[in-house]
């Protein structure tokens, strides 16, 4: 991530953390209904029961666009990380599915995010959750010490995608899953928007096309590879996080809809080969 993007995300979502802390809304996150929150991107991700799984405050935190907690497919047992974690719901979620006998982790680089992350943790009572800081470009865990990697709308943020995928890879047992909720574009977006930092910060503008994502997935090493649409932005959609940039909203909103998507993106490291390669069971 270039130094003046990793600023701006971590502005943007330090603000964010200190205004949950203080009592109000991330206000780009999942906030329960009625909570004014209308992002297009990141509202009503979680339903009620997930909801009333976690602190609310993590709930309010919330800046992903998916769930992948949802769709990863947790087992009891499993070791799972949380590329920037933000608040900690889905590592809370998480570390729920995967049982006392699991354990999930959060990466976030964010000092005000880790410290509402980790409050949540209290009020949760959960104790296999552990919250590290550090980036998603350098993950600060061991090589094959992870079945599942999550991450909810944050690899579109950094600006060495490659780096972060292969880091993901690294630290994945053989045969663990990649299971992230992301930000992908179908087709072309008007440069004018890739250029703007605010768009950036709020999952658009760092967004990867459907096509490059697959081949930097397969380029750090895994197999499987599926992208899964989960919503499609529509012309009000883009209206809405255009709002308070400086582009003409009226010029560029209409050649953004249909073209930003949120996506369930999995992906699987190859399982290693026995000691006697594949020859041995002919």
């Amino acid at each position: 991530m270039s130094t003046d993007i990793k600023e701006v995300v971590k502005e943007k979502y330090g603000a964010a953390a200190l205004r949950v802390t203080s009592g109000g809304s991330s206000c780009c996150g999942s906030a329960p209904r009625g909570g004014g929150c209308s992002d297009p991107i990141t509202s009503n991700l979680y339903n009620e029961i997930q909801a009333g799984e976690v602190p609310e405050k993590a709930l309010l935190a919330s800046l992903g666009c998916g769930n992948p907690t949802a769709l990863a497919e947790l087992r009891p047992g499993e070791v799972v990380l949380d590329l920037g974690s933000g608040g900690g719901i889905d590592v809370l979620l998480s570390a729920k599915r995967v049982g006392p006998n699991g354990r999930a982790y959060g990466l976030d680089m964010t000092d005000e995010m880790l410290a509402l992350a980790r409050e949540n943790q209290r009020k949760s009572g959960l104790q296999n959750v552990e919250f590290l800081k550090g980036e998603i470009e350098n993950i600060p865990l061991p090589d094959n010490s992870v079945d599942v990697v999550i991450s909810n709308c944050v690899i579109n943020l950094s600006g060495d995608k490659d780096r972060v995928l292969r880091e993901a890879f690294r630290v994945l047992k053989p045969g663990g899953r990649l299971a992230v909720a992301d930000v992908v574009v179908r087709g072309e977006v008007p440069p004018e928007v890739r250029r703007d930092m605010e768009l950036w910060a709020g999952c658009v503008a760092g967004a990867l096309n459907d096509y490059d994502y697959v081949a930097k997935l397969a380029r750090a090493g895994f197999d499987a590879i599926g992208i899964e649409p989960t919503r499609v932005s529509t012309e009000e959609d883009a209206r809405q996080f255009l709002a308070g940039t400086d582009l003409d909203v009226d010029q560029v909103a209409p050649q953004v809809a249909g073209k930003v998507i949120s996506a369930f993106i999995r992906a699987v490291k190859p399982a290693a080969r026995g000691s006697h390669g594949p020859a041995c069971c002919g």
